[in-house]
């Protein structure tokens, strides 16, 4: 597994605190421990540990598409990627890495933008940031294997990660422990979504695909005016319905 981790603001271009993202990002080390990556912007910072499973030499994350504008942070597996690559080349992609999942994501995001998701088969969390469109994306697998958590703080940044660990680092979020979120854990072995273990935090389980990925726009109006607010963007359903030699588990 790895992790990600990201800070972004979605009302204006103020700095990314890089000290932050580096002190949520070191707090998922162990579910990276082969190197970590950092990318910083206007708007946006993004970090990742890495397990390196698939190809090893080049998968570094955060990964670019070719001229940099199109950036990702990506934590599972996509199985049906070496089918999708050749479709991707024949509408124009370049691909850097000779077998990299991750990089068709980003190919898959610049041709079918949300409703890339309807291509993908396999397990997956990331955070992708489209700097053309304004655009900060996050998504899951639609059975939700991969995790991921967000919330906006008091300061209005909007800060996610793939553990709760990630965002106990952000100060200006409360450290409440929710009595009745005690209570669902103990009972159920897991606190229901829309919830937290820390109340008063609006933080939960990104909804997998079936639901909608979460997709929060940084888009500058007309004239140069302020981003605009965030959204939900919902999918076309899954297109893929074979499941790769080996696999026994539907998550796509």
């Amino acid at each position: 597994m790895c992790g990600l981790a990201g800070i972004f603001h979605p009302q204006g271009a103020e700095a990314i605190d890089a000290g932050l993202l580096r002190r949520m990002t070191t707090a998922l080390a162990h579910r990276g421990p082969d190197g970590d990556g950092f990318h910083v912007a206007p708007h946006v910072g993004l970090g990742h540990r890495r397990l390196a499973i698939i190809d090893v030499a080049g998968g570094h994350q955060p990964m670019f598409n070719e001229d940099g504008s199109v950036v990702i942070v990506f934590n599972g597996e996509i199985y049906n990627f070496a089918a999708l690559r050749p479709r991707l080349e024949a509408l124009g992609h370049v691909f850097r890495s000779d077998h990299s999942d991750t990089e068709t994501i980003i190919h898959a995001w610049e041709s079918w933008g949300p409703d890339c998701l309807a291509e993908l088969n396999g397990m997956f969390a990331f955070a992708l940031w489209d700097r053309n469109r304004g655009c900060l994306f996050l998504a899951r697998d639609r059975l939700g294997k991969k995790p991921i958590y967000y919330a906006t703080d008091s300061a209005g940044r909007f800060v996610f990660g793939s553990e709760m660990a990630a965002l106990a680092c952000v100060p200006t979020l409360p450290r409440r422990i929710d009595p009745a979120a005690v209570d669902d854990f103990l009972a159920l072995g897991y606190v229901p979504e829309p919830g937290s273990i820390y109340g008063g935090v609006p933080a939960r389980a990104a909804p997998g695909g079936g639901g909608g990925p979460f997709c929060a726009s940084a888009r500058a109006g007309a004239g140069g005016g302020r981003p605009a607010a965030t959204g939900m963007c919902r999918p076309a359903p899954n297109r893929s319905t074979k499941r790769p030699p080996g696999r026994t588990s539907s998550v796509a």
